[in-house]
C-alpha cells in the first residue's frame, strides 16, 4: 500500500482564496483612499505589535572609520528599544562641505548577506564576496558614490545581531539568520521579526534627520529581497520615506508565502485577513516607488509575472487617483533574484537628489 498523507496546504490556500479581505483597497475617491489608508496603516501598526515597542535614548556611537574609494566607512550603534543595539554602516560621500545637507538612503539587505557587509560591498569572506557578486549585493555603496549619505543597517538576526541559534564563526552560520528563533520568541511577546524591523528602520530615520550633514526630507529607501519587505513596510507606513525601491519582493501573498512557504519572517499574525501586498504597496502612493522584478525570479510564484502584475497594477490605481502616475515605475528585466539597479539608481537620482 502507497504511504499516504493528509496534510492541511489545500485547506488554508482555499481559506485565503474565500476571504474577503477586511482592509482591501478603496480608490472611489481621494477621500475613500485616504479613509482607508488611514484605517490601514493602524492595523498595520497594531498587527507588527508596535504597542509592545518602547522608545529609547538613541545614544549613537562611532566605532571606526575607514577611508574608501569616494566615501567614508564609518561604523556605528544606536539603540533601537531599551537594551536593543543596532549596529550599521554610515557611507559618507567624499566632498560634503561644512553646513552641507545631502539626501539619504537606507540600505536595508536580505537574506544570505552577513547583514549590512553585503550591501556596504564589505567582502570580508569569500562565500560572502561570491554572494554580493552574484546578487549586485552592493546597491549601499552604489547611493554612497552617487552622492547619497547611505546607512547600511544589520536587521535583527543578522550579522552582528545573530541570535545564539547561529552565533559561530563558520561561513554558512555568519549567512545565516535568526529569522525563525526570533518570531518564535516575538510572537508569544505580541510582536514579530517584521515589525522589529520597520521600528528599528524608523529609529534609524530619527538619527538621519538629527545628522548635520543629511537633509531629512529628502530620506529614501532600497532594499533586495528582505530588505524589499523591510522597504515595503517601512515606507508604507513612514511618510518620511520620500522614494522608495524594491527590488525582488512584490508579489501576492498566497502564491509566493503560503504555496511556497518562505522565511519566517514574512509571516505577521492576522495580516493575510486584511490585506495583500497590493495594499500594502498602495499606502506608498503619491510618493515615487519603482519595484524591479526579474523574469526568472522563483520566489515570483509558480505563475511568475502573473503574480506580480495584477498587484502591481493595484498599486497604480492609487497613484492614479491622486493625479501621481509618473510616480510609479515596473522595472521588469530579464533575470533571476537579484538586484537590477539599472533603473533603480537614476530613479532615486532623480527624486532626491535633482530636486535640491
Amino acid at each position: 500500500m502507497s504511504q499516504k498523507f493528509y496534510t492541511s496546504r489545500e485547506h488554508f490556500r482555499k481559506l485565503m482564496d474565500g476571504n474577503t479581505l477586511k482592509l482591501a483597497l478603496k480608490t472611489g475617491s481621494v477621500a475613500e483612499y485616504e479613509k482607508w489608508k488611514g484605517q490601514l496603516r493602524e492595523k498595520i501598526t497594531e498587527l507588527l505589535g508596535f504597542s509592545v515597542m518602547q522608545t529609547a535614548e538613541l545614544n549613537p556611537q562611532t566605532l571606526e572609520s575607514v577611508q574608501m574609494d569616494g566615501y567614508t566607512r564609518i561604523k556605528m550603534t544606536i539603540d533601537t528599544e531599551p537594551d536593543v543595539t543596532m549596529p550599521f554602516y554610515a557611507l559618507v560621500p567624499d566632498g560634503i562641505k561644512a553646513g552641507e545637507k545631502r539626501p539619504a538612503i537606507l540600505a536595508p539587505h536580505g537574506h544570505g548577506s552577513f547583514g549590512k557587509d553585503a550591501v556596504a560591498n564589505n567582502p570580508s569572506f569569500p562565500e560572502l564576496a561570491e554572494n554580493i557578486k552574484a546578487l549586485d549585493y552592493g546597491y549601499g555603496e552604489a547611493a554612497a558614490k552617487a552622492g547619497f549619505v547611505t546607512f547600511c543597517p544589520d536587521a535583527r538576526g543578522f550579522g552582528e545581531r545573530r541570535e545564539k541559534n547561529n552565533q559561530g564563526d563558520t561561513p554558512e552560520q555568519k549567512l545565516a539568520s535568526s529569522c525563525l528563533y526570533l518570531n518564535v520568541m516575538a510572537r508569544g511577546l505580541g510582536t514579530n521579526v517584521a515589525g522589529m524591523w520597520t521600528w528599528d528602520l524608523m529609529r534609524l530615520i530619527d538619527y538621519a534627520q538629527a545628522r548635520d550633514d543629511v537633509a531629512g526630507d529628502k530620506i529614501g529607501c532600497i532594499g533586495l529581497s528582505g530588505g524589499g519587505l523591510q522597504t515595503l513596510w517601512l515606507s508604507a507606513l513612514d511618510e518620511r520615506v520620500k522614494c522608495a525601491v524594491i527590488s525582488g519582493y512584490f508579489y501576492g501573498f498566497a502564491e509566493s508565502l503560503l504555496e511556497m512557504h518562505n522565511c519566517d519572517c514574512n509571516y505577521i499574525p492576522h495580516m493575510w485577513e486584511y490585506c495583500d501586498i497590493g495594499e500594502v504597496g498602495a499606502l506608498i502612493a503619491p510618493r515615487p516607488l519603482l519595484i524591479e522584478t526579474g523574469t526568472l525570479d522563483g520566489l515570483n510564484g509558480e505563475s511568475n509575472l502573473d503574480n506580480v502584475v495584477p498587484y502591481v497594477n493595484q498599486v497604480r490605481s492609487a497613484y492614479d487617483l491622486l493625479g501621481a502616475p509618473e510616480n510609479i515605475y515596473h522595472d521588469i528585466f530579464e533575470g533571476p533574484h537579484k538586484w537590477n539597479g539599472v533603473c533603480a539608481m537614476p530613479w532615486i537620482s532623480k527624486h532626491l537628489m535633482d530636486s535640491i
